[in-house]
Order: structure tokens, then sequence, then C-alpha cells
């Protein structure tokens, strides 16, 4: 017999398992020594946490609230100390507009009893003498709240003291003095109350 044999008899030979195709090699990355960071293929470095603060000094706490309280009451005290300054002013300046009023209401009456005083005829020095201690209780009061007359007979005229009613001629006497008092002059704590009235030479 023909021991040639038919194609479908060749026998062919086994193969082992096939390893598949690991298609195209990677390139290694060109990477310098040293080098970090983004494109260099190594991660960056984190960034090391900060330390935890430590806790404040409780004694340093109380220092401070302490300081800020003392400031505090210092301005508060300020303050008030200016509040009662201002308030002392006010008042004491309300009570001399009170005084000034009554006061200047007051010396129109003086002014009246020295009228009398002056025009008083001989034999009515009763009638005088009366007339001359209610003027002296009078004045004594005015004196005792701080008002004082003044009379510039004689001074050189002083326009913020005096108002001048009249002028008049009188040899030997120099110009702008003072050569009669119409109405004398009143102060109130060093004030300026009421100008004498006076006339001046010329």
């Amino acid at each position: 017999m023909d021991a040639r044999k038919t194609p479908a008899e060749e026998v062919v030979p086994e193969e082992g398992p096939q390893s598949p195709d690991p298609g195209p090699q990677e390139q290694p990355l060109d990477e310098s020594p040293g080098e970090t960071g983004p494109g260099t293929g190594e991660p960056e470095p984190e960034p090391e946490p900060e330390p935890p603060s430590e806790p404040e000094d409780p004694l340093s706490v109380a220092e401070r609230e302490r300081d800020e309280y003392l400031a505090l009451a210092q301005r508060a005290q300020a303050d008030f100390e200016n509040y009662r300054k201002r308030a002392t002013r006010e008042a004491a300046a309300a009570t001399l507009r009170a005084k000034s009023g009554l006061v200047g209401e007051l010396l129109s009456v003086v002014d009246n009893l020295e009228r009398a005083l002056g025009s008083a005829a001989e034999g009515e020095d009763h009638l005088a003498g009366g007339v001359k201690l209610v003027h002296s209780e009078l004045v004594a009061v005015l004196n005792r709240n701080g008002v004082e007359q003044f009379d510039p007979a004689g001074e050189k005229f002083d326009p913020n003291v005096h108002e001048a009613l009249s002028t008049r001629e009188q040899e030997g006497s120099d110009p702008g003095v003072v050569l009669d008092v119409v109405e004398r002059g009143y102060r109130l704590n060093g004030n300026v109350l009421r100008p004498a009235r006076v006339v001046v030479s010329g």
C-alpha cells in the first residue's frame, strides 16, 4: 500500500501558546537628575504643615483685658469730668445772668434814693436820715453779692466803662476828661454791669 498521506492527514506541528503582540515599546522619559515638578515625571513635594500655635498664656490674656478695661474707665472718667466742668460753667453763667437782671432793676432804686438825699431840704433831717439808712442797707446787700460802685470823676474817659451824655469846655482841663458823674457805674464780679454816665471835657 501507498504509505503517502493525503493532505488532510498531514500532521501539523503543535504550537505553544502565542504571546500577545507587545506593540510599540514605550520609550523612557528623558529625566534629568535633580529635577522635580510638572513635566519631570515625579510628583511635587507636599508643603510641610505649619506647627500648631501654642495657646496664649492665661496671665497675658488677663493683663491685656485689664489694660483694656482700665483705658475704658479712664476715658469714661475724663468724659464725666468734662461734663461736670461744663455743667458748672453753665450753671455759673445762668446764675450770673439772673443776678445781673435783678441787680439791674435795683440800681434804679439806688439812683432814686441818692437823688432824694441830694434834694433833701433843711429841716428834713429825720426824713433824709431814713432814706440814707435804706440806701446804705441796699448798697451793702449789693456789695455782698459782688456789686460795687465806681465814680470816675477826674479820670480819662474810657468808652468801655463810661457813657458820655454830653461834653463841656472847661479851662484848665485836658480834652477827654470826666468832669461830672450823672450816674455812678456798677461792676458785678469785676465785669461792668452798668457804665457810669458822665459829662466829658471837650
